[in-house]
């Protein structure tokens, strides 16, 4: 099966409706489960009312280079949310209703892809993935707005970051337009699972990996796109609450010259052993330091890192060693435009240990206050016990921009309905 890994299991969970959502907000009926597939081409989607209650591709458009339209009821249907317990949601994996696969040969790009049923995938045991590690994968979230819309933050910069990823680890990736449309498709598809206003995000795993099956170290002979979400809320079960890390000293995350810059799955593996005994401890995640010195911080086991002095807020520099990350890169620009001071260089574990306050930023967190940092059996804390202001300013300006609370002067908001 290495040149046709295909996804099985694709059955509908009960309860799920066979709809999708168009921007009108009108339902889209889908095929039967056996034959519940919608082909993509790489421009972008356009859902077109039509007078029956049937689902097809304009093979034309496609062919002629325009996107095709897929056929939706006449009468407008109102979105359902799920029936799940959106006040205690928290950060695990919940099933949705689906899923975005794209495929493509080694030397060849991806041309088009499908929505499909959620449901488990099938790979050759000699999968590159699954012997070498040949994956990459991503992170963003969507929010629903109380006008209904639907709201996606930077996806484009996902993309780029995907794309450049996928060159280190040698695989072909998505043009930034496929992988924008193809965030578009899965989200709309997905609609009821988006939380409802303040309750928490739908976030959006993309997975770039090479699922052809290679017995020799090589990169793999074919390529699976995937795109797959969940309802979400809190990383943190404390919410926005200060986190307590410990300074890891044996082990690193990266070194130079590695894939420490690149958002590949062999990143996270390692870092569970010292995550796991960090927390069996007490302590809710681990700050580790170069492997050459030992002395200048890196990051968090999934976080960037910055520090607070005064009016001034450092984060270590990118040099290959970390991920630059989506949410780092935009609160540094949040924060100049609060006219903060933001400095991108090396941050001694003295320097650390002396600040203001401390917090961390990603995707998934968005914005953690740390409210004590232990470091060789030493315990620094910040603050009263409590959210630092900056820390806080800086969440708040970034979350109510996510959510379309305030206004977009940035350019970062892309909204769906």
């Amino acid at each position: 099966m290495e040149s046709a890994a295909v996804f099985a299991g694709l059955h509908p969970t009960p309860g799920h409706h066979n709809h999708l959502l168009g921007p009108s907000r009108t339902a889209i009926k889908l095929l039967p489960p056996s034959i519940d597939k919608v082909n993509f081409s790489p421009l972008p989607l356009k859902l077109q009312k039509q007078s029956h209650f049937t689902s097809y591709i304009d093979n034309s458009a496609i062919n002629s280079g325009n996107s095709f339209r897929v056929a939706s009821p006449a009468s407008d249907v109102a979105s359902e949310l799920a029936d799940i317990d959106w006040d205690n949601l928290g950060f695990g994996f919940m099933p949705t209703d689906y899923m975005y696969s794209m495929k493509c040969s080694q030397g060849e790009n991806f041309s088009k892809g499908e929505l499909q049923r959620f449901g488990n995938i099938e790979l050759s045991p000699s999968a590159g993935i699954l012997n070498y590690g040949q994956g990459l994968f991503e992170g963003l979230k969507a929010y629903r707005k109380h006008d209904g819309n639907i709201l996606l933050f930077r996806p484009e910069e996902n993309a780029t970051r995907l794309k450049m990823g996928a060159e280190r680890m040698c695989m072909p990736s998505p043009s930034v337009e496929q992988f924008v449309e193809a965030v578009k498709a899965t989200v709309l598809a997905n609609e009821r699972w988006i939380p409802p206003p303040g309750k928490g995000s739908l976030y959006i795993r993309p997975l770039l990996m090479g699922s052809g099956a290679v017995l020799g170290l090589a990169p793999a002979p074919e390529y699976t796109f995937l795109i797959y979400v969940s309802p979400v809320g809190n990383y943190f079960k404390e919410g926005l609450a200060p986190i307590n890390l410990v300074v890891e000293t044996e082990m690193h995350r990266a070194t130079p010259g590695g894939t420490g810059g690149v958002k590949t799955i062999g990143n996270y593996a390692a870092v569970l052993k010292a995550q796991s005994a960090a927390k069996a401890k007490g302590y809710s995640d681990v700050l580790y330091l170069d492997c050459v010195q030992k002395k200048y911080l890196e990051e968090v086991s999934s976080c960037n890192v910055f520090i607070v002095k005064g009016n001034l807020i450092v984060t270590p520099a990118i040099k290959g060693t970390i991920l630059p990350g989506i949410t780092r890169k935009s609160i540094i620009d949040v924060a100049i435009s609060q006219g903060f001071q933001v400095e991108e260089r090396h941050v001694s574990v003295d320097e650390l240990l002396d600040a203001d306050e401390v917090f961390c930023t990603g995707t998934a967190v968005v914005v953690s206050p740390v409210g004590s940092i232990t470091h060789q059996g030493r315990r620094v804390t910040y603050g009263n016990d409590g959210v630092g202001l900056v820390s806080q300013q800086l969440y708040s300006a970034l979350t109510r921009l996510q959510m379309g609370l305030s206004e977009d002067k940035m350019g970062w908001i892309v909204e769906l309905k």
